[in-house]
């Protein structure tokens, strides 16, 4: 069982590893290149553009959720139609998705509070990634289901395939051509269309072929896919809702200079958030399977395995960014004040990351599970609690009073995990 589920786990850690890579490398070269104005701009897009793989990571895994249920029951012919629903919903969504973008992205950004340069460079870096719209959406959509029909390693395969592909061209758009945060957009899309391809080959070869009806939408299998599909659309987008509050509050009380102090913790915390949300998400196959198969031992042994492997995570990633905190900024070209506010807000930061990882695998097993209403409150209540916090704690103890708002969020949401989790626990409500 534990081989099993590292099986799964350690391709799915990675493979979301490097989606959270994408921002960063774009930030590497941006803070380098362009400088702290650069690396703000691509912070204050950034929630934005996260709307693109989070619907397509929410369908993706509603969907998968239910082909892996109806396949350990054995129903196959259904299974397939969920697969078959699944593509059609991320297709149209996409489309729809990019029309909403290129309408609405200019007054979002300035909701957001973008202006002047710092409107410029996010509209900048906006604009290439609202082209690749489809692409991200179907990538993001087809790698739970690949992952469900048990080609984990490929799907890994294909992320770095991409990956690469993004800091080849960074390299050469940001650098040599000096395109700015444009060519760092226009970088990341020509990655993830790389990623979407091979995906899509995988996805069509003969023994994962669906007939045309498998394709056609039926309101009921739709219903099924979004109930699900809202909390790890709403895990993926969460992060990002997060950094909307942040930026706001850090404008207020730092300007500028603590945006981009904020830009770094963000990419780094949200690597490091990825790698959890990994863990969870790459445990939901077996999870599903065993659910359908009414399985009580599996579901438990993954679950257990799932929380341990978390939580070691969490804390291996918090002793190192604190043996780091000097040095990430640096490596970001960012400036010395930056660089000095960086390495004292780091480790208010990442001792939320054990907060992080219980909630990442509770969520992501009450989802697995459909234990749906226990997931919307987890995934939701925490940009929720966050909001609440940042109006009240920075008035008290100004920008530190921002930075500890954070992991203040993380912990009350722990807290309700845990009732929550205690709860359905008791009463054995999995069990379908």
């Amino acid at each position: 069982m534990t081989k099993r589920f590292f099986q799964f786990v350690l391709p799915s850690m990675l493979a979301f590893a490097f989606s959270g890579v994408y921002a960063i490398v774009d930030g590497l070269f941006v803070g380098r290149n362009v400088g702290d104005i650069g690396l703000a701009g691509i912070n204050i897009a950034y929630p934005l553009t996260a709307l693109i793989p989070a619907l397509g990571t929410g369908i993706g895994m509603g969907g998968s959720v239910y082909y892996s249920i109806e396949y350990g029951k054995g129903n196959k012919e259904k299974a397939k139609e969920y697969v078959g629903n699944t593509f059609s919903s991320l297709l149209i969504g996409g489309i729809l998705l990019m029309i909403f973008l290129v309408v609405t992205y200019e007054p979002i950004l300035k909701i957001f509070g973008a202006s002047g340069e710092l409107l410029v460079m996010a509209e900048d870096y906006i604009e290439f990634i609202i082209l690749g719209t489809v692409f991200q959406v179907l990538s993001t959509g087809l790698i739970p289901i690949l992952r469900n029909y048990g080609a984990v390693l490929p799907v890994m395969l294909f992320m770095i395939c991409g990956f690469m592909t993004n800091i080849v061209l960074d390299y050469l758009l940001v650098v040599e051509y000096q395109y700015g945060v444009a060519g760092a957009g226009l970088a990341t899309i020509a990655g993830q269309a790389l990623t979407m391809v091979l995906c899509f080959i995988l996805f069509m070869k003969k023994e994962h072929r669906l007939s045309l009806h498998h394709y056609k939408l039926r309101m009921s299998y739709l219903k099924s896919i979004v109930s699900v599909g809202i909390s790890p659309f709403g895990l993926t987008l969460s992060p990002n809702i997060v950094i909307i509050f942040m930026n706001w509050k850090a404008l207020e009380f730092g300007g500028d200079i603590a945006v981009s102090v904020y830009a770094v913790i963000s990419y780094i915390i949200y690597a490091v958030q990825l790698l959890l949300q990994g863990v969870g998400d790459g445990s939901q196959p077996l999870i599903s399977l065993f659910i359908g198969e009414k399985n009580i031992e599996g579901v438990k042994k993954i679950r257990h395995l799932a929380y341990g492997t978390a939580v070691f995570m969490a804390v291996l990633g918090f002793i190192s960014i604190y043996l780091l905190r000097y040095h990430i900024p640096i490596v970001f070209g960012t400036s010395d004040e930056v660089t000095r506010l960086t390495a004292y807000a780091f480790p208010v930061f990442a001792i939320g990351l054990i907060f992080t990882a219980y909630l990442r695998i509770t969520t992501s097993y009450f989802y697995a599970t459909r234990k749906n209403l226990f997931s919307y409150i987890l995934v939701y209540g925490e940009p929720i609690v966050l909001f609440l916090l940042l109006l009240l704690v920075p008035e008290f103890l100004k920008l530190g009073g921002v930075w500890i708002s954070s992991p203040l969020s993380q912990l009350v949401l722990t807290i309700v995990a845990v009732i929550l989790y205690t709860k359905e626990k008791k009463k054995a409500v999995w069990i379908i």
